[in-house]
């Protein structure tokens, strides 16, 4: 071809094919229900969209509903009474101290703030727990956001907390309020684990490391696994690994707080 022919035309090269960004297929309302019936496809979902918000508060509804009422049942001096005695540090002080401690802790104001402590503790976990599998995730080799890793623990803990709920407003209502130990219940009135063989008040560190393996928390590291598997593109036992470090967290925290206060 020479310098004064026209050259042929040549067609521009098509443009890079990019892919659209997935759209949810659940709604939020649906993900809460459908983590109870297929956990693997709503953890794919919440891949697709993270979401949090609507499990979370449901979450933080559970407890607050089982707190609010077994005080209103059970009274607020008398439980304060009962965790008094069992408090190896506070035991054996005079009874004018124990009814001044008494007294400053069941007062209504002193009340309302230990109801709204539950939530405000809850979302810090929240946050806590999220930013741990988030981080966990991606040290082994994973790829998570900060709101998928958040998504993972507030849907992994919010069966739990539902199962929590029912089992324990049925041995409340069921059960003699006579017949419950309040100075050990801070986990609940279901043991549903080994911690029900031992005693805590003859025991408290063995009943501590022992109440970390009930039926509850058992199904909430069963549900990260499958989350850390499917939002963050782990292998089993990588997701597994995450999940076991961050409880081992956990329950060390819980058999310290035994060995300190009893």
């Amino acid at each position: 071809m020479t310098e004064n022919e026209p050259q042929e035309f040549q067609p521009p090269p098509p443009p890079e094919k990019l892919e659209p960004p997935a759209n949810a297929q659940m709604s939020e309302i649906g993900t809460v229900t459908n983590i109870f019936i297929e956990p693997g496809k709503t953890f794919e979902d919440l891949n697709r969209r993270p979401r949090f918000i609507i499990a979370g508060i449901l979450s933080i509804l559970c407890i607050m509903i089982f707190q609010v009422t077994f005080i209103e049942k059970i009274g607020f001096e008398k439980i304060a009474r009962a965790r008094i005695e069992a408090n190896k540090g506070m035991a054996d002080m005079p009874k004018e101290q124990k009814d001044a401690i008494i007294a400053q802790q069941t007062g209504p104001i002193a009340k309302y703030i230990g109801f709204a402590i539950v939530p405000v503790a809850m979302v810090i976990v929240f946050l806590i727990g999220g930013l741990l599998y988030w981080l966990g995730a991606n040290a082994l080799g994973g790829k998570a956001s900060f709101g998928r890793g958040l998504s993972v623990w507030v849907y992994s803990s919010w069966p739990p907390a539902l199962l929590f709920l029912i089992a324990n407003m049925l041995v409340l209502f069921l059960k003699d309020p006579a017949e419950i130990d309040l100075g050990s219940n801070q986990q609940g009135l279901v043991q549903a684990g080994p911690a029900m063989l031992v005693g805590a008040k003859a025991q408290p560190v063995l009943h501590a490391l022992l109440s970390a393996f009930d039926l509850f928390q058992i199904i909430g590291w069963i549900l990260a696994a499958i989350g850390l598997q499917k939002v963050a593109k782990l292998k089993a036992g990588s997701a597994w690994t995450v999940v076991a470090l961050i409880a081992l967290i956990g329950i060390s925290l819980r058999v310290v707080g035994a060995l300190i206060f009893g």
